[in-house]
């Protein structure tokens, strides 16, 4: 049987909080006992155990995500980066992933709880009031990723910038009547700012922005889904006079609607052009144009900015903004009269 701090307190003939506080590096502790101490756990072999020093040092080495959703193309891009600018630090990583929207703050909780986790990133969830209050009463640093909040450091996309861009994009390749399809009620803060871009495009060429060229991608429980996109597509298709162009809020949506319409025999992009938003995996594969997001420079930046504030709780916080990148591939056939790159600011 390994020695414990029993054996070390009986060696040394010291009480078993002198050998903890010598073990853990306290200070308070006169040099000659701490010598003393250090004497007995090496003529015993002993070898503290890593989790027992985390826990009195208050350290996990752990550093903890809440995701709204595992089975999806989005998260898993995010995740990739998490994991990729872990392997070059000593931290492990612990996963919430609610099966609901409603347990999102319940989860949020478990990972706030001191003891768990150094810090944890916070992936999509709307902001309401009682997840802000969760954020407000921890005291492990936290990094928000694809949603923001001016009191914490945060990495998303400017959404509306890709609602514009899509929506000029397809403006200047000659199409007139351009749908969208949306998320469900109530509209996320990202599909909302989508919206907002594709009606600031259609007013500045004043096209009409009509709520019939709008469909919402109604699918619970979370927004975003490919099932949604499919139904939508199919409303706007039965439309008279239907869309000659279709921007949806996610790729996800967009491969919906792409089955939708081969299932009502509309060609693409033939017969109605289509352009999604994020560039997951999938997307390349059935030649989806889109608006893409970095997914894993996300991951890589939220370590990279959770690590510094793990180290220096009192760093400044900060915001990164990234400019959407458009991505032209078969669904609308045609190359876009500006193509830019990332754009980051702080």
């Amino acid at each position: 049987m390994p020695p414990t701090i029993y054996d070390i307190a009986d060696h040394a003939d010291v009480s078993t909080a002198t050998v903890s506080r010598v073990l853990n590096d306290e200070s308070k502790v006169a040099p000659d006992t701490r010598n003393r101490v250090m004497k007995a756990a090496q003529a015993l072999g002993y070898q503290p155990h890593a989790s027992a020093q985390n826990l009195a040092r208050q350290r996990t080495d752990t550093i903890a995500v809440v995701v709204p959703l595992l089975a999806n193309y989005f998260y898993m891009g995010v995740l990739r980066g998490i994991q990729n600018a872990l392997a070059s630090e000593a931290y492990d990583l612990l996963v919430y992933a609610p099966s609901h929207p409603d347990e999102v703050e319940n989860q949020v909780r478990r990972a706030a709880q001191r003891g768990r986790s150094d810090g944890f990133l916070l992936l999509s969830a709307p902001l309401q009031d009682e997840i802000v209050s969760c954020l407000d009463e921890s005291t492990q640093a936290v990094v928000l990723v694809d949603t923001r909040h001016p009191d914490y450091e945060s990495i998303y996309v400017d959404n509306r910038r890709g609602g514009y861009k899509a929506t000029r994009h397809l403006l200047e390749a000659g199409y007139q009547r351009i749908g969208h399809i949306t998320s469900g009620t109530p509209e996320p803060d990202p599909a909302a700012e989508r919206r907002l871009g594709y009606e600031e495009a259609l007013g500045e060429a004043h096209h009409p922005r009509a709520s019939s060229l709008i469909a919402r991608g109604n699918q619970e429980p979370f927004a975003f889904a490919k099932e949604g996109g499919y139904k939508a597509m199919k409303e706007l298709l039965r439309r008279d006079p239907p869309p000659d162009a279709v921007f949806a809020a996610s790729d996800m949506q967009a491969i919906g609607a792409l089955k939708a319409a081969s299932e009502m025999g509309v060609q693409v992009p033939e017969e109605v052009a289509l352009l999604g938003f994020d560039d997951i995996d999938v997307s390349a594969h059935v030649g989806l144009s889109t608006l893409r997001q970095p997914l894993r420079e996300y991951g890589e930046l939220a370590v990279e900015k959770l690590t510094a504030r793990i180290q220096d709780p009192d760093r400044p916080v900060s915001s990164t903004v990234f400019d959407p990148e458009m991505v032209v591939r078969r669904t609308c056939g045609t190359s876009p009269k500006e193509n830019g790159n990332f754009r980051m600011h702080n």
